[in-house]
């Protein structure tokens, strides 16, 4: 699962120099942490953050990620003939398994599909660097988001354990995300699954366990089958005054009588909803985002990457012949 994408500006680390025994600024105190809450080896925690290394090109990347584009920037990444076309074929070349994978767990097909086209271009690119590299540069020389990384540090030191990864050769994204969906080490360890049944989780190597995590994913979030993700808005008031976020804090009911027209069908008035604003070369597009729309915004957080993984699905469906 890749890291939710927010505008994020450089910093510079300034906290007091590390100390003699000390590989990185407050190592000690997160090995004694990571000792008590994951009991792993306080040596073997030390010697892995000895060879851990500081990357400035991670810290770079997360000063650009793409969902800091507007929408008519972010889309053209994702919406392209080569993509749409390698996403109808990657369902026909593993159609039975991505059929049985999407019953099990009562969540699209297409959906499956197009968030590993955007997370990894179906398993082409799941990322260069080191994720052990990345999680500590991140973890200790990130201060806007240390904490979080250093977490995450802690459960791949234990995702390590479980699924015996050799800890220094696991590649990812700069985020520290893994494998064809790019589960964060947090993520896989509560929501990787064993869909091959091999005994281990494997989101690089194996398909199955891959696409079932996906899914599993999907689910355990509240994926909702057969019901829309978004709706096409037709118009909205020139003033808002509310503030929208994709926690669906309105209902169907509540959008409308703010003046924002959408046909909603046969949905319930009580449906709940938040209205998505999108910026285009001629001003904005606005959506309904409905629960499952919000579920895919809990992947990534981007409305954008949500609008995208959306609408990739949909021109995913439309070529294939199932």
């Amino acid at each position: 699962m890749r890291f939710d994408g927010l505008l994020l500006l450089p910093l510079l680390w300034l906290a007091a120099p590390a100390l003699a025994d000390e590989p990185h600024p407050g190592s000690e105190a997160f090995v004694d942490q990571v000792v008590a809450e994951h009991g792993l080896e306080p040596d073997f925690v030390r010697e892995v953050l000895v060879d851990a290394r500081y990357q400035q090109s991670i810290i770079d990347a997360m000063t650009r990620p793409a969902e800091a584009k507007p929408w008519h920037e972010y889309r053209p990444i994702f919406l392209t003939e080569t993509r749409i076309a390698a996403g109808a074929e990657f369902w026909r070349a593993n159609r039975e398994l991505i059929e049985a994978v999407a019953a099990e767990h009562e969540v699209a097909p297409e959906i499956i599909i197009a968030i590993v086209g955007v997370e990894t271009n179906y398993g082409l690119n799941t990322g260069s660097f080191r994720v052990i590299d990345a999680l500590a540069t991140l973890g200790f020389y990130y201060p806007r988001r240390a904490e979080f990384f250093a977490r995450e540090l802690g459960h791949f030191l234990s995702l390590a354990a479980e699924e015996e990864l050799p800890v220094f050769d696991v590649r990812g994204s700069y985020a520290g995300a893994m494998g064809l969906g790019q589960f964060i080490p947090s993520s896989y360890r509560a929501y990787a699954v064993d869909f091959d049944d091999s005994g281990r989780r494997d989101l690089w190597r194996s398909l199955p366990d891959a696409l079932g995590s996906v899914a599993n994913y999907l689910k355990v979030h509240g994926w909702q089958s057969g019901q829309p993700i978004v709706l096409p808005v037709d118009a909205v008031p020139e003033k808002l005054d509310q503030r929208f976020t994709t926690s669906l804090d309105h209902t169907l009911d509540e959008l409308t009588s703010m003046g924002v027209e959408f046909d909603a069908g046969e949905l319930p008035d009580e449906t709940r909803a938040t209205l998505v604003e999108l910026e285009t070369t001629d001003g904005h597009e606005h959506w309904v985002g409905l629960n499952n729309f919000y579920v895919i915004t809990r992947y990534n957080r981007s409305p954008l990457y949500a609008m995208a993984v959306t609408q990739l699905a949909e021109a995913i469906a439309e070529r294939s012949p199932y």
